[in-house]
């Protein structure tokens, strides 16, 4: 126990005197060396009831029940050490661990085990008094409770003049006997921070980590234009994430990039996680390119909260306000679904019945990531088109020549066949110029860069834009030039992207693929074919004959240089996309078997497969979206982004 001892105290108490109460338990923890301590609860008739007793090598401490204190039964010697402290030297266990109570080999050696903290730390910043600070922070903390059915801590840091506060943040170091639970499994803690400045933020520090031995969540409610920076800088060094919430104004933008270039090197080493940007919208507001000065300033400008209702203005919160809300709760809790959608060409059709499923059952999907066709679907439900009006638009191709409204060749056909612009015309007759922070669902879009065959993750700029690089098909349509740049169809290098929605740090993947396997499309190459055996009527003889020239002239036409090129890439895309499927919790894999590429024509019958699919594997979807306490240990990958502005 010698690196134990630099950290401990040995104490002596005689029988009935006592050893700790409330506030000491929850940042303390306790070994009995000899002796007998019990646990004590002070009943409402005064009278006291034995909750536990510890006897010689038994350990305690890191509870907050109200009213309880433990006494010593009989003469006793308990050493004592904080719970921070024994998180600090962990490593020095030499093995030991940090996993259960203390343990004793002999009367003179114990081996100390504890459970380390189980908390995670959240800084919700407010960079404005112009922002509606409680209202974000407390319909945040409900949706991280619905969503996880963990216990949440709210602590608000407040400038203790004029304010009610629980207890006042000085260089005491006793926490509050009591916490107030405003709803079950959510507790609220006001502390109130003085502005004179001798506060060491150390203890801030030491009460984080207290904490976060009581509760799964304990978010940090800081207006940042109230408290002492060194205070702030201790709550972001403390916090697995800190959220910095700003109007669209230049200057809350300012009051971000001093924080970011202020921020103590020390506390940037000491940070656990990225600190990003919270932008909250008013109702019909728009981001108007305020996402890219966020990125100069060098923070993470993908949350958005649209239809915020601002102080004084009397409007209420909106549908969107509370789908944003949940999505950022359901990120703190690591509880973020996913959705993606692969690649297949006419096949990906099945994709929209799949979303009407989804959508009939209430289940939402909160990051959707596309390749190619799965690319062109998923902008238009991420810019707010639901399963009805998708089908709408796809069943106009059933119209006849309505395909060729979508041919736009070139002559000559040195680098494709077809430009793309009547596709990606077609998608802005819907989305318009819908800049990806516009969407309504966060959006990632796959697309190949040409030169150096990286994968590129489209994450903002024009949406269109980057959905005609995501379906350019190499050889049949003109790579897509966006500065001096050429990139093609994401499906290329990655036909089905659960590995971008991995690297977002998502632990709940639900992917479709549309691309068929052998096996699949053998079994529609087979049905043809008895069908094409039987007897035909002389008339229909007599028209496949004139038709035949049809063969000659359309590179359309199957069997012709384009089919065999997209079915040819289909056959490359089997595999990779058969392992990114084990990437992924859910996998539909709706029955399209049929490999006709261009079959654009005909959307309905790869709707109603996505239905089915989709309705099959119903209950599996549903379980995977209710699961609670997924872990959030994992750290998040570098993701690699591109712009199409």
């Amino acid at each position: 126990m010698g690196w134990l001892m630099p950290y401990a105290t040995v104490s002596h108490f005689s029988n009935g005197s006592e050893v700790c109460a409330n506030g000491r338990q929850a940042e303390w923890a306790f070994l009995v060396l000899s002796g007998t301590c019990e646990q004590q609860h002070r009943l409402p008739d005064h009278e006291k009831k034995v909750l536990r007793i510890f006897k010689q090598g038994e350990a305690f401490g890191g509870f907050f029940r109200p009213g309880t204190t433990v006494v010593a039964a009989e003469d006793s010697t308990v050493l004592r050490i904080r719970l921070q402290d024994l998180v600090d030297i962990a490593p020095k266990t030499n093995g030991h661990g940090l996993s259960g109570d203390f343990e004793s080999s002999d009367t003179t050696q114990f081996i100390f085990k504890l459970n380390a903290p189980k908390g995670k730390i959240v800084t919700l910043a407010f960079g404005s008094d112009r922002l509606p600070e409680s209202l974000l922070a407390e319909n945040i903390i409900r949706r991280l409770r619905s969503e996880t059915g963990a216990s949440v801590l709210l602590v608000q840091l407040v400038a203790s003049a004029g304010e009610t506060v629980d207890c006042t943040l000085d260089n005491e170091l006793a926490l509050p006997s009591e916490l107030s639970e405003v709803e079950t499994g959510i507790h609220l803690l006001r502390i109130g921070i003085s502005s004179h400045g001798d506060l060491h933020p150390e203890v801030l520090g030491i009460w984080c980590r207290a904490l976060r031995c009581r509760f799964d969540y304990v978010l940090l409610e800081v207006a940042a234009d109230q408290v002492p920076m060194p205070v702030l800088f201790e709550c972001i060094a403390q916090s697995r994430s800190t959220y910095f919430f700003l109007r669209r104004n230049s200057e809350d933008l300012y009051h971000l990039d001093l924080l970011c270039h202020e921020l103590p090197p020390d506390t940037k080493d000491r940070a656990q996680a990225e600190f990003k940007s919270v932008l909250c919208l008013a109702e019909n507001e728009g981001v108007a390119g305020f996402d890219a000065q966020l990125e100069r300033a060098g923070v993470s400008a993908g949350i958005f909260i649209r239809g915020c209702p601002m102080p004084g203005s009397g409007v209420v919160p909106t549908s969107s306000f509370h789908a944003d809300v949940r999505r950022m709760a359901r990120g703190i809790g690591n509880c973020l679904v996913g959705l993606a959608l692969s690649s297949g060409a006419a096949k990906g059709f099945a994709h929209i019945g799949v979303l009407q499923v989804l959508e009939e059952n209430g289940i939402e999907a909160d990051v959707v990531v596309g390749s190619s066709m799965g690319a062109y679907v998923g902008a238009m439900w991420a810019y707010g088109c639901d399963g009805p009006k998708m089908e709408q638009l796809a069943r106009e191709m059933e119209v006849k020549w309505a395909l060729w409204s979508l041919i736009d060749p070139v002559f000559p056909p040195r680098q494709g066949f077809l430009r793309g612009y009547a596709i990606k015309q077609r998608l802005q007759k819907t989305i318009g110029d819908a800049q990806f922070p516009d969407l309504v669902r966060p959006l990632r879009v796959l697309a190949t860069h040409l030169d150096t065959l990286e994968r590129i993750v489209f994450s903002r700029g024009d949406v269109a834009t980057a959905v005609h690089t995501s379906i350019a098909v190499p050889g049949i349509c003109v790579p897509v030039r966006i500065g001096e740049e050429s990139y093609v169809d994401g499906g290329i290098v990655d036909p089905l992207p659960t590995d971008v929605l991995q690297e977002m740090g998502i632990r709940r993947i639900i992917a479709v693929n549309a691309i068929p396997s052998p096996e699949r499309i053998r079994r529609s190459l087979q049905a043809r074919r008895e069908l094409a055996g039987h007897r035909e009527r002389r008339a229909r003889k007599l028209a496949r004959k004139f038709l035949s020239l049809n063969q000659h002239v359309n590179y359309f036409a199957r069997g012709n240089i384009l089919e065999i090129l997209m079915h040819s890439i289909h056959g490359a895309q089997i595999r990779m996309a058969e392992a990114s499927c084990r990437r992924a919790d859910v996998v539909l894999k709706p029955d399209v078997g049929n490999d006709r590429w261009l079959d654009f024509k005909n959307p309905g019958q790869y709707i109603i497969a996505g239905r089915e699919i989709a309705r099959r594997q119903l209950d599996e979807i549903k379980a995977l979206v209710r699961e609670k306490g997924v872990p959030y240990e994992a750290r998040t990958a570098p993701e690699l982004l591109a712009a199409t502005a």
